[in-house]
């Protein structure tokens, strides 16, 4: 599973903007983009008391042993997931092999308005994810920060090379 490396607040606010748009016209309350290992990417919308990051796991979780039950009937995967409840419901939707979408909604909105506008959003997300995942990790302002602090505490330095 293909990871990204990082995101600085550029990435943050363009997740964050197609999220808060795609609540908007979809008329859910929350959104969260999670990798398939069920690590949370991005989120948007009121968690009131849910526990994102529990949801995540679970989707997750979720997903893979829906996989094989596809698998099991002869299809590769299946691309979406939706559970209706008494008033909350749940539809996830794979945005490319490596995320998924889940997304939380009410008696406010129906499963097909949410899964039309989770169709809109999945290629312009699917892509800004795929731009995010193949940047280099030396990149990181991170990276460029180790490499220019100097040596600390375990280091064989001389102390006026510290405090110059």
């Amino acid at each position: 599973m293909e990871t990204i490396p990082f995101l600085t607040k550029e990435d943050v606010a363009s997740l964050d903007s197609l999220l808060l748009d795609y609540l908007q016209k979809s008329e859910a309350t929350l959104t969260v983009v999670i990798d398939k290992g069920g690590t949370v990417i991005a989120q948007q919308g009121e968690m009131g008391s849910i526990d994102v990051t529990i949801v995540a796991a679970l989707a997750a979780g979720s997903f893979a042993a829906t996989k094989e039950l596809a698998r099991r009937i002869g299809e590769m995967e299946f691309s979406a997931l939706y559970h209706q409840g008494k008033g909350q419901h749940i539809f996830m939707s794979a945005l490319d092999e490596h995320t998924i979408i889940i997304t939380v909604f009410g008696e406010k909105t129906t499963v097909g308005l949410v899964r039309f506008y989770t169709v809109n959003i999945s290629a312009p997300l699917a892509a800004l994810l795929e731009t995010l995942r193949k940047r280099d990790a030396s990149e990181s302002p991170f990276a460029l920060m180790e490499a220019e602090e100097p040596a600390l505490a375990g280091d064989a330095v001389s102390a006026d090379k510290l405090f110059v």
